[in-house]
């Protein structure tokens, strides 16, 4: 038996007012039309909560685009789960993070871009970064942990002292400084994104100075980029060991880019229940444990840290699920994550990443999707 999962990652929606160029959510996403209904979730949470889930995590998307988040915030918490809202914060105001506050939100995590204003708009693809602020302010009038997150990358991480300077005034409890992840729109606008080594090793130098600087006051925690480690990262804790995520049409997932592995035939909430699927469906054992690997993770003494690695991110650059995660320096295909690196830190770096929309598209579209931090549909 298969001990229970720790937390449920919940991606009520993957409407989204930003265009993050860094964004690593499926390119192709789920439908408005194909969202699981308030009292779907309800009773997902339910489940998880007999399950012995501890912690549920509010995502999308922009789960602050779904109108009745209060109700599933309430939800949650009935069912015995801390929660835990991850958001841009655009559609929230004091009325609506108050209604939150009573229907048991415990956490919030807000993104932001940069500390400069122009970057962090353009980096987001929408005049965001003034309402952050501002929601930051009202979040500290609440008795509820903050936490605010920063995406590190070639386009902002030479003045990341400056932004933890910027994240301290915030007053949070904790900051993530986080490494972006190569996958969706990320890892195709990974020329413009991927650091190089000297900005890395300048970046571990600040992170440490902050982490002793604001020891006591402000936790820091920070993920690297794995094209730089020795070892891959146990990608959420290992395939199927601690973590379910489901996504907005209710397909449960052992990560949120498993759908891009072919072959695998995800379960519904629709069809099936949380333990079901947990404990018998072929998509959470295809690799789970050790039995799957082939060499060199199979005879590694890394394999119980590591997990072979991450088996999106196998197929992503290697066409194969079942590779050796090629971040990893052991593996037969590490020669790609290296050949990235190779440019990364030569002078054929591009220095303008795009997403859905070409960035002329996108600050053009700024003043419609600014008017969502009131109108969200």
């Amino acid at each position: 038996m298969i001990p229970n999962p720790l937390a449920l990652i919940a991606e009520i929606t993957h409407r989204c007012p930003l265009h993050c160029t860094y964004c690593s959510n499926p390119v192709e996403l789920a439908a408005v039309s194909s969202e699981l209904s308030t009292a779907e979730w309800i009773d997902v949470f339910r489940q998880a909560g007999r399950l012995g889930m501890l912690h549920a995590h509010f995502t999308g998307g922009e789960p602050l685009a779904r109108t009745d988040l209060t109700e599933l915030i309430a939800g949650a918490r009935a069912g015995g789960l801390y929660t835990n809202l991850i958001t841009s914060g655009l559609g929230l105001a004091e009325p609506r993070l108050q209604a939150l506050v009573n229907a048991g939100l415990d956490h919030i995590q807000v993104s932001f871009q940069d500390s400069r204003e122009d970057s962090a708009n353009w980096i987001a693809g929408a005049k965001a970064h003034v309402h952050k602020i501002e929601l930051s302010r009202l979040i500290r009038r609440h008795q509820i942990a903050f936490t605010v997150n920063l995406v590190v990358h070639r386009q902002n991480i030479d003045h990341l002292d400056e932004m933890i300077a910027f994240i301290e005034q915030l007053a949070p409890e904790r900051m993530e400084i986080a490494h972006t992840q190569y996958y969706g729109w990320a890892l195709k606008n990974r020329r413009a994104l991927l650091p190089s080594r000297a900005q890395v090793d300048k970046a571990l130098e600040v992170v440490a100075a902050a982490e002793k600087r604001l020891a006591g006051r402000i936790r820091v925690d920070s993920v690297v980029p794995d094209y730089y480690a020795r070892f891959p990262k146990a990608c959420m804790g290992g395939w199927g060991r601690r973590l379910m995520l489901i996504n907005p049409s209710g397909k449960v997932l052992p990560c949120h880019a498993a759908e891009v592995i072919p072959g695998l035939e995800f379960e519904n909430v629709r069809e099936q229940t949380l333990e079901f699927i947990w404990q018998q469906s072929s998509s959470f054992q295809r690799f789970r444990g050790e039995e799957w690997m082939p060499e060199p993770c199979r005879s590694c003494d890394q394999r119980a840290q590591d997990f072979g690695g991450c088996r999106c991110q196998a197929l992503l650059l290697t066409g194969n699920a079942e590779a050796t995660d090629p971040a990893c320096s052991l593996a037969p295909a590490h020669h790609i994550v290296e050949a990235a690196l190779t440019e990364a830190n030569s002078g054929s770096a591009v220095s303008q990443p795009v997403s859905g929309s070409s960035l002329v598209q996108l600050q053009q579209r700024s003043e419609d999707l600014w008017s969502y931090r009131t109108n969200p549909q």
